[in-house]
Formats: structure tokens, C-alpha cells, sequence
């Protein structure tokens, strides 16, 4: 847990990869979480939540975009505060209301969400009260159409959620779906760069304040994507993967690679960029290469997530 320069009811909680950060606001009107993590840590956002809160009920939870590592919380949450408002970005209420896991991303990712309900939309061009702050909402497509950011201009810190890293930025994934979504990558920088944060708190990793720094090597990785998207498919290939070891942690090598090889978008990359080579084969290059970058490692029969 982290306090963010000393602003009373703003607490930083820092996660792994797996699940997304969660920033809890709190003031004398309201209590309200941005971003709940992946289903398979929880009880720990729960815990962590009850914990920070104690007696006090969560009022609201904000969704910065639908990715399951930054909603899988929601559905326990839900559960244990009743009267819990929540709140996510427009453009997939339909999906939301339906329950349709493909529109969701969670059946083309292979990765689990339970179910949740929504009270509002979060809307670009608007504002949202969070500890006693104003925060602008703005809209940030890219990795994530319906992805939104959130801007707090009196302190200048900027919630970029996975528009913006230290070290990049999350997966374009209308890409894999062939819909050309690195322009809109670009026009998010750009926005960023004119709000000229002094501090970012992304979606995953630490909080940092060079966003000179970070948007220079966002920009170099987005033209090396644009270059190269071959480049992009690995990327978003082994991503996945990744993320599925990190949730499984050890797992029986067939036993993955035939979960993997069903994956909607794992079918969709291999089909584009390697379909010289079986799906099965090519899963086990993306699995290599995780192995020199010491990512995961072959123990006989098995996988071990590192």
C-alpha cells in the first residue's frame, strides 16, 4: 500500500501482473475503488479493501476498461457490499448486460471473469469526484477501445491504466482482431503528453513520474509495432501465455499447450503470421522463447511459471 503525495484518501495498492492495481479514494461522502484485479487474487482484493476500509462500506467501483485483470474482482465485491455502485466505460454495456464472454475479451484470451452488473457509464468529457478531487475522464482507445484514463489537474496525476507504463503499455488488442488500432495507440499518447502529468499511476507496476521518458519509449515500441507487426503478435502471443502460467503457476506442459491451441486469438495469430508451421509447434516457440527470457521453465513433464 502506498499513499500518493501525502493527498488524504488517495491509497495506491500495487499488484503483480496478474491483477491490474487498485486505487482506493476515499473521502466524507463516498468510498470508491478504481479497478478490482483478476479473479484468481480475489479474496485479496476483498481482503485488502475490508482492510483499508474497516467498518466503512465500499460506495462506488470504477472500471478503467473490461480486461479481466481489471474486473475480475468485481463480482465478490458486488457480493459483499450490497448497495456498491459501479461504474465502466461505454461501449460494452450490451455485453456486459448479456453476459456475452466473447464481446468481453474473456473466451478469445482464454481467462476467467465471473459475472457482474453495472449502475452507470463512465463517460469521457466528464468528471468524477474521488477524494475530494475532481478527476477528468478521457477517453483512451488503443489497447483497449472502450478504455478510459483519468486526469487530476490540480496535482497533475494521470490514472493511465494500460494506455501507459514505465516501460510501454498493454496489448493493442483490436489488432489481433485485424481492426487497425495503433493510430489510436498514438492519438492516447498524445493526449497524455498535452495533460503534461507530473505523476503517472499506471495498470500495472509502480507509480513513476518521467512521462517524457515513458511516452519516448511507448512511442519507439509503437513504431517498431507498426513496422514490424509480426513484432506485435509474438508480443500479444506471449502475453497471453504469460498470463496463463502466472494464474496457473505450474501446470502439465501437454495440458497447456492443448489449452493454448483453442484460444481464439492464439488460433488467430498463428493463422496470420506462422500458418507454415502447425499451432502446436508454433505455441511451443512462443514457450521458448518465454524460457530465454527466464519467464517460465521446463521442469520434465511440466510448466513452472518464474
Amino acid at each position: 500500500m502506498q499513499t500518493l503525495l501525502d493527498i488524504p484518501g488517495l491509497l495506491f495498492l500495487e499488484r503483480g501482473w496478474l491483477s491490474a492495481n487498485n486505487i482506493l479514494f476515499t473521502d466524507s461522502e463516498s468510498a470508491t475503488l478504481l479497478d478490482s484485479g483478476y479473479v484468481a487474487h480475489q479474496e485479496q482484493t476483498l481482503t485488502l479493501v475490508r482492510g483499508a476500509l474497516q467498518s466503512r462500506p465500499l460506495d462506488r467501483l470504477v472500471n478503467t476498461h473490461l480486461h479481466s485483470d481489471h474486473c475480475g474482482g468485481n463480482a465478490i465485491l458486488q457480493a459483499h457490499y450490497p448497495h456498491l455502485r459501479t461504474l465502466i466505460p461505454p461501449g460494452e454495456s450490451m455485453a456486459v448486460g448479456q453476459w456475452d464472454t466473447e464481446a468481453l475479451s474473456y473466451e478469445a484470451t482464454g481467462q476467467l471473469c465471473p459475472r457482474f452488473t453495472f449502475d452507470a457509464i463512465l463517460q469521457p468529457g466528464t468528471q468524477l469526484r474521488l477524494a475530494n478531487l475532481e478527476w477528468q475522464v478521457h477517453a483512451a482507445p488503443g489497447h483497449d477501445p472502450h478504455s478510459v484514463i483519468l486526469f487530476e489537474p490540480q496535482h497533475k496525476i494521470l490514472i493511465s491504466a494500460d494506455a501507459l507504463w514505465a516501460n510501454g503499455f498493454g496489448v493493442v488488442f483490436p489488432e489481433l482482431e485485424g481492426i487497425s488500432a495503433f493510430d489510436e495507440v498514438g492519438r492516447t499518447l498524445d493526449i497524455i503528453e498535452k495533460l503534461k502529468p507530473d505523476w503517472i499511476i499506471p495498470g500495472h507496476g509502480a507509480i513513476f513520474k518521467d512521462a517524457s521518458t515513458a511516452l519516448t519509449m511507448a512511442r519507439q515500441k509503437l513504431d517498431a509495432f507498426v513496422t514490424l507487426p509480426d513484432k506485435h503478435a509474438k508480443y500479444a502471443a506471449k502475453v497471453l501465455l504469460k498470463f496463463k502460467l502466472l494464474e496457473l503457476r505450474k501446470v502439465n506442459l501437454q495440458d497447456f499447450v492443448t489449452w493454448a491451441i483453442e484460444v481464439r486469438y492464439l488460433k488467430l495469430l498463428q493463422q496470420r503470421y506462422a500458418s507454415d508451421v502447425s499451432i502446436a509447434d508454433w505455441v511451443m516457440d512462443m514457450l521458448r522463447d518465454l524460457e530465454r527470457s527466464n519467464a517460465l521453465r521446463f521442469q520434465e513433464s511440466m510448466i513452472l511459471n518464474i
